[in-house]
């Protein structure tokens, strides 16, 4: 924020300006995390039948924190933080776990690139919207695989996997 402040000031920004972003982002790094309705049962109810990757995209440092903060780090067997989250990670993650694409089932709320990468790799995607998408993640596609399912809330994942 102060990198793009500097632009379009063209050099001008004053101190005081400098310090309330900083201050700002001191505030977004102390926010509490909000579990989604229902995350948190159903890991619990997944764990340990079946092992559990967090795939996310992003700044390491950040998603690592808000990880930590979440609580639900414990419930899983892998966490990968990657850049960007197209097929070519999908490969790779599916390498490092040993299986065979068929196998991995990806839930996330975007279509973009939760879903659509890992139908095309030949796995498995529920997708369970939510309310607010960065634009950049959303796709225009209404999607007919047999791999996918479109969910109203993670809750429904428990209706389609043995636990």
């Amino acid at each position: 924020m102060i990198e793009a402040a500097i632009t379009i000031t063209e050099g001008k920004i004053g101190v005081e300006s400098i310090e309330n972003i900083l201050a700002l982002g001191k505030e977004l790094l102390d926010k509490d995390i909000e579990l989604l309705d229902g995350v948190e049962d159903v890991l619990k109810a997944l764990h340990g039948k079946y092992r559990l990757v967090m795939a996310t995209k992003g700044d390491l440092l950040d998603q690592e924190r808000k990880l930590n903060k979440s609580g639900l780090a414990r419930y899983f067997h892998h966490i990968e933080i990657v850049s960007e989250k197209q097929e070519p990670e999908y490969r790779k993650l599916i390498k490092h776990l040993d299986i065979q694409p068929n196998q991995f089932l990806m839930i996330g709320n975007s279509l973009k690139s939760d879903i659509l990468p890992v139908l095309n790799i030949g796995g498995h995607g529920f997708h369970v919207p939510f309310h607010t998408t960065w634009e950049h993640e959303k796709a225009d596609a209404n999607i007919d695989h047999q791999n996918f399912k479109a969910l109203e809330n993670i809750r429904e994942v428990l209706d389609f996997i043995r636990v």
